[in-house]
């Protein structure tokens, strides 16, 4: 059995070394091993020289070896940062994506930051998971009248956990997809990030940690968005916005289901990389 590295810069030059760790998540993995915050990396750039305890020593090579094997960072600290949030997350629940901001920031720009308090824009995030986009949107726009929903109890302890804890206000709802709510409930904008993986995909074993519902929707990944965009408009208000987050390959086939459900100037945007990661379309009426 080899020594513990005796000091911080050692553990993270044995990281890199034995398991071929990023950089960054080494770091985090040692801060959450010591009992430090995510976010103090320049604390950790300071001080390592300074010895590290045995005990912690070999938290962090568990940790280092539960990454090697695939555990998202998020679910072996327990921690994500998200739009400038700090969300719990575990395995019940995807691990929230940068990529997902490219959704947040769409729907920040369709809602009023001026809206009258009588008269909150209504706000609907399906698939909640965590939590993370809902609590996003009520954090930038705590005016709004936000709900959301998901099929998993579980998924809504950990959503309904982070709302608490950062003094939130959200409308939680379980059930699938649309069918959590009142028949009568309309929104002025829905968003989505639903499953949108195909079955069999080459890239699943590298997410076998995470739910595999909250991933996977059908031959073609398209099962939940098909659902999505066939059950929306009755949900909107006129004029509202259908968004939903897709893979890189879909947005073609997802404008395609907007203009067929009869939404009006089905669009993408892309995200940070340049990659097509949202569509969306407006309902011109009521059904």
């Amino acid at each position: 059995m080899s020594a513990l590295p005796a000091t911080l810069a050692q553990a993270l030059a044995h990281a890199r070394a034995a398991h071929a760790l990023p950089r960054a998540e080494a770091r985090m993995l040692l801060l959450h091993a010591i009992g430090r915050a995510s976010g103090d990396s320049a604390w950790l750039i300071a001080h390592d020289d300074q010895a590290l305890p045995a005990d912690a020593a070999r938290r962090f090579a568990a940790l280092c070896q539960r990454r090697a094997a695939g555990e998202p960072v998020a679910y072996l600290t327990g921690r994500k940062a998200f739009y400038g949030l700090d969300l719990a997350v575990d395995a019940r629940v995807l691990d929230p994506r940068d990529d997902t901001e490219t959704l947040v920031d769409w729907a920040l720009a369709l809602l009023p930051t001026d809206q009258p308090a009588n008269q909150p824009a209504r706000v609907l995030d399906l698939g909640t998971g965590s939590g993370a986009i809902a609590l996003a949107l009520a954090s930038q726009r705590p005016q709004a009248d936000v709900w959301a929903s998901d099929a998993s109890a579980d998924a809504l302890a950990v959503a309904d956990a982070n709302a608490r804890r950062l003094g939130l206000r959200v409308n939680f709802r379980q059930g699938d997809w649309l069918q959590a709510l009142p028949s009568d409930a309309v929104f002025d904008l829905i968003v989505s990030n639903p499953p949108y993986i195909a079955e069999g995909d080459a890239h699943l074993p590298a997410l076998a940690h995470e739910p595999r519902m909250a991933l996977t929707s059908g031959p073609d990944g398209l099962d939940a968005l098909r659902t999505l965009v066939a059950t929306a408009r009755p949900h909107l208000r006129a004029g509202g916005w259908l968004l939903l987050e897709h893979g890189c390959d879909q947005a073609p086939a997802v404008r395609a289901l907007l203009a067929a459900a009869g939404f009006a100037h089905a669009q993408t945007r892309c995200d940070l990389a340049g990659q097509p990661r949202c569509s969306g379309g407006q309902s011109p009426d009521r059904p």
